[in-house]
């Protein structure tokens, strides 16, 4: 039996598993069960995200256009405000920290662990992949019906800890905002004018079969 075949099942025991401290409508949890299937084995991502970083007396907002793998690689550029633009990075795989080459966006971390603004989108790929799912549901974001999905440790009470929020559209399923939380406080928010996830190929996984 080829490899392909015997990760589906396999997979569908895992998004189970991460499932189980989650409340939600059955619908909620089946399109939550599609999303990690879809993080899980996407090949790259790419998109644009607005990103604001909240440091309590000082705000900073940027704009970012990036592209990553499935492995926890990302490629980000800056393309606002103008003082910053063309400043890229590099996540390579495994990486905790960013280091941009330049100095113009050495703001401080966000908290005692170091949290830099941009390490919010990594953090959202690995919440959805990984990430322990503590509460689920369905709210409006304007017009709009979103899917709530909110990540922290399973030994967390909500507000303790980092925790991970993001918001998919409850139709197409694309992300809308993402948000990172510290001791019940938002540091980092993101909003998605762009987000896409790219699958491999049928001709790709054939060759994992």
């Amino acid at each position: 039996m080829g490899k392909l075949w015997t990760w589906v099942p396999m997979t569908a025991l895992l998004l189970a598993a991460l499932l189980c401290g989650c409340g939600g409508e059955n619908g909620d949890n089946q399109q939550t069960l599609a999303l990690r299937e879809a993080f899980l084995s996407m090949e790259s991502c790419s998109g644009s995200m607005e990103v604001t970083a909240d440091y309590g007396q000082r705000v900073y907002e940027y704009t970012v256009e990036f592209s990553g793998d499935g492995n926890g690689g990302m490629n980000l550029v800056l393309t606002a405000p103008e003082e910053v633009a063309g400043i890229t990075a590099h996540i390579a795989q495994g990486q905790t920290a960013l280091e941009f080459d330049g100095v113009a966006l050495e703001t401080g971390p966000l908290n005692q662990e170091g949290l830099s603004p941009l390490d919010a989108l990594p953090a959202f790929v690995a919440a959805m992949q990984t990430g322990y799912l503590a509460e689920s549901g369905s709210e409006w974001m304007g017009e709009t019906e979103v899917l709530r999905l909110v990540f922290r440790e399973p030994d967390r009470t909500p507000g303790q800890g980092m925790e991970t929020v993001l918001w998919f559209d409850k139709e197409g399923g694309s992300l809308r905002q993402g948000e990172l939380r510290s001791d019940g406080y938002t540091v980092v928010r993101c909003g998605f004018p762009s987000f896409a996830l790219i699958q491999p190929t049928l001709e790709e996984k054939g060759t994992e079969a």
